[in-house]
């Protein structure tokens, strides 16, 4: 008889490894420095509802919209909460009743903001973080404009300078690290610049999980963990970095596995072709499997005639273009596998394992976009709980 299942496809997540990776990163901190966990994005794919509660040890969070900031919130989330992206002027009022932080670097938002408190005697706390444009070309005040901004701020009732951040634009891809060092630059003169003022904010943070890893003269008061967080490394050239630089490596444990079931098994003779635009045609007897997941659940269509996947705990590979919702495999050389078997797109089988960065390299991305475009609509299911952290109630 077969085992009953809830789902043909979905994702498993080892309750363990987030706040296993936090404590991984935070090893290379210096005491007393906060760790903010990002979970844009659905947790980078890996499904916030879930990845919310699987990181005690997390002093903040990171949501890049207000959306996600509500979500929070509607999960019983109260740990401090920055908005890293903008929030519509005609929202800023959701977002300081949700008691959230504000990433601020529009003259039109504090304006906005200051219509909010208008006439009130005791409104509520607006807690500002000031992102600073040091290179990278996003989001940001200008190192010039920096003084008239936070002049201006000051002008908001209510509203409190809490922090100041910059993001870095080439610390990934990269073993020099020079322009990071230019753009650290710039945004320390600001801060000796809002210090000289007595306007330098308590919480200063400009780290993501590359320069937590590889420089510490940007770890400020805060790091901000995206990728890391996840058991995923940046890129290889920040593993090199963090070997050849020889300070402590993190232990990374991949937080995702993807899997799906075998829907169908046939044999087709040689000469037949698989798939749309007929991209594939078999050289021999093939043992075909048709799998429920394609490019709709976020398998990238780019995977086609490219990719594996593992089926008892061999590879198969993919054969034709990925569909909407299928995509076919050559079961050939898998005589055992049998319908409804379980099949790993991303993840580990006995010896064998498909990482994120496997599916990135065939399918010419980066693990990131891999990851972060799993369909939320798919069945997250947590494997084994973390550890409570002591420090929390």
């Amino acid at each position: 008889m077969l085992a009953p299942m809830s789902s043909l496809v979905w994702v498993e997540l080892d309750g363990a490894a987030p706040d296993h990776n936090l404590r991984e990163l935070r090893r290379g901190l210096k005491r007393g420095t906060r760790v903010c966990a990002v979970v844009k994005a659905n947790a980078y794919g890996h499904g916030v509802r879930e990845i919310a509660r699987l990181v005690p040890s997390a002093d903040w969070f990171a949501v890049n919209s207000l959306e996600e900031g509500i979500e929070l919130r509607a999960l019983g989330e109260q740990r401090r909460t920055l908005v890293l992206g903008h929030v519509p002027l005609a929202r800023l009022g959701e977002a300081v009743a949700q008691g959230l932080d504000l990433t601020l670097y529009n003259m039109e938002s504090l304006a906005a903001l200051e219509g909010l408190t208008a006439g009130s005697e005791a409104p509520m706390p607006i807690r500002v973080h000031l992102k600073v444009e040091t290179g990278t070309g996003r989001q940001g005040v200008l190192p010039e404009d920096v003084g008239a901004f936070v002049a201006r701020l000051e002008q908001v009732k209510g509203a409190e300078l809490a922090g100041v951040s910059t993001h870095f634009a080439n610390v990934e891809d990269t073993l020099n690290h020079g322009y990071a060092q230019r753009q650290l630059g710039v945004f320390s003169r600001v801060l000796e610049d809002l210090a000289r003022d007595r306007r330098r904010p308590p919480l200063v943070h400009t780290a993501s999980t590359a320069a937590g890893i590889l420089l510490p003269a940007t770890h400020f008061a805060m790091i901000r963990a995206g990728i890391g967080l996840y058991g995923l490394w940046p890129s290889r050239e920040t593993f090199l970095s963090s070997v050849m630089g020889r300070r402590s490596v993190p232990q990374l444990r991949p937080v995702l596995s993807w899997k799906t079931r075998i829907v169908q098994i046939k044999t087709l003779p040689e000469g037949s072709y698989v798939g749309y635009g007929c991209t594939y045609r078999t050289t021999r007897r093939t043992r075909l499997g048709v799998l429920p997941v394609g490019y709709a659940d976020g398998y990238d269509r780019g995977l086609g005639n490219t990719a594996h996947v593992l089926v008892r705990g061999r590879r198969a590979p993919v054969i034709g273009r990925i569909c909407m919702n299928l995509t076919m495999v050559d079961l050939s050389d898998i005589p055992q596998a049998a319908l409804e078997d379980e099949v790993v797109l991303l993840g580990r089988d006995g010896e064998e394992s498909i990482t994120a960065e496997n599916l990135a390299e065939w399918a010419g991305t980066i693990n990131y976009e891999i990851v972060t475009r799993i369909s939320p609509l798919l069945e997250r299911r947590v494997i084994g709980e973390t550890t409570p952290d002591p420090r929390r109630p």
